[in-house]
């Protein structure tokens, strides 16, 4: 029989408030949205602008809904993790998009028909209108923010212009709200709809403001972060020893992530999500990056003294989320970096196995280290090389059994490529692990 340990039940009762606090917050503005349809100010022209201003409400809630979920709210954060917190948005984003789509298609066929002209014809017929261009600009907008987010476009840009892109969300959301207030009628129909509506953009864009701009500035001005040290780990990784006052009151963990920023040395657009690759001491943050763009590739170049901007800490890949008495870590290319800052937390007590995978042993950074803790640790460390093939799968289900053949009855802790974190995912619910004992951190980040 399996007893509940107290970090199983602590972590539970964590997310499960963290469910319960969004699906209330999801239902309550959603039955207020539908009471609004039910009893509309003045009534739809026709059946197509009935269901323009249907699809207009949800866009205006859904896009305040996905300014909360890159809020980066911390009680949200600390219990789901950004990576849930992301893949939501991703989806929203999405949903956010065909309603942009949908909601001016319908309204401009609904008045074409009233107008008795072509669709075409009403397009700049509706411009005239100040609120209404505003409201077309920003659906072009999204449209370029949809487009640079599909994964074959992603894939051409580098994670800096990728992320400068993302920033003109915030101008579609100051044009979104002005649409509304000025032409949406659904906004006017009562005091108590006015309300609503200016209480849920006041709560959105001010939790966006205090977790993307206030907690981050004030944070960063009391702890005067600089650079200490930059030490070449290997031709195309080096690690940025950070310093700085109070650090123990950041209160970060093995595990989690900061956005870094570099400022003199970087534009201040320039931001990239990188692991802790030490456990935190409070004296000190270790980040440890492969030179991929040209950010991460700067890095070695830092000058000792360079002022730090990080944003953080961020990511539920911690032991806060242990369910079990023993762990399994599995760690492919940089991804090593939280793993290896996991495998010094002292806090993962029990039985420790990591499977580190690279192609080659020269590609295995940070290396000697981990060899080193699994000695003081009492731990079992493989590494894993060669190129995947249908001779060589490291993480296939019979593969993991054989490395851990206890792996059912262990907390599993994954971060590497997406390509081989599907794949271990994948053989984790074959092998059928629980849920609650995969743990995942994929770094994709919002705007």
């Amino acid at each position: 029989m399996i007893t509940e340990t107290p970090a199983r039940i602590r972590r539970t009762g964590q997310a499960g408030a963290a469910y319960a606090l969004i699906w209330a917050f999801l239902l309550v503005n959603l039955a207020i949205v539908e009471l609004m349809l039910a009893n509309p100010a003045t009534p739809a022209h026709n059946t197509l602008t009935s269901i323009g201003r249907i699809l207009g409400l949800h866009l205006a809630f859904v896009m305040a809904l996905q300014l909360l979920l890159i809020a980066r709210l911390p009680f949200l954060d600390r219990r789901l993790g950004m990576d849930k917190l992301t893949t939501w948005h991703r989806w929203t984003g999405f949903t956010l998009f065909w309603l942009v789509v949908l909601h001016p298609t319908f309204v401009m066929l609904g008045y074409s028909q009233l107008d008795k002209i072509s669709f075409f014809a009403e397009i700049p017929n509706l411009a005239k209108q100040m609120p209404v261009l505003l409201g077309m600009i920003a659906a072009a907008l999204v449209g370029v923010v949809a487009v640079t987010s599909v994964r074959a476009a992603r894939r051409r840009f580098s994670y800096e212009a990728w992320h400068a892109t993302h920033l003109v969300v915030y101008v579609v959301i100051v044009l979104g709200v002005i649409h509304q207030v000025y032409e949406g009628s659904a906004f006017k129909t009562n005091n108590f709809t006015q309300a609503y509506w200016w209480g849920l953009w006041i709560f959105a864009i001010g939790a966006l403001l205090t977790g993307r701009v206030v907690l981050p500035v004030l944070r960063n001005l009391r702890h005067r972060m600089r650079v200490a040290a930059v030490v070449a780990e290997s031709d195309d990784a080096v690690s940025v020893h950070v310093t700085g006052r109070d650090l123990h009151k950041l209160h970060a963990r093995a595990g989690q992530f900061f956005l870094w920023r570099f400022p003199g040395h970087n534009r201040w657009w320039q931001v990239n999500p990188w692991s802790l690759s030490a456990a935190p001491d409070g004296h000190s943050l270790r980040l440890t990056a492969k030179a991929i763009g040209s950010t991460s590739a700067g890095l070695r170049h830092l000058p000792v003294g360079t002022r730090v901007f990080a944003e953080g800490p961020y990511g539920a890949l911690t032991a806060v989320a242990r369910t079990r008495p023993d762990t399994l870590l599995i760690a492919g290319g940089i991804g090593v970096t939280p793993i290896r800052a996991l495998f010094e937390d002292e806090t993962l007590s029990g039985d420790l196995v990591v499977l580190y995978r690279v192609r080659t042993p020269a590609d295995a950074v940070l290396l000697g280290e981990l060899r080193n803790l699994a000695r003081l640790r009492h731990a079992r460390l493989h590494l894993l090389t060669g190129r995947t093939s249908r001779e060589n799968q490291p993480f296939s289900p019979d593969n993991l059994r054989g490395l851990v053949p206890d792996i059912t009855e262990r907390d599993v802790y994954v971060c590497g490529p997406a390509p081989m974190t599907h794949e271990v995912l994948r053989s984790l619910r074959t092998l059928k692990v629980p849920a609650r004992q995969r743990h995942v951190e994929l770094f994709r980040l919002g705007a």
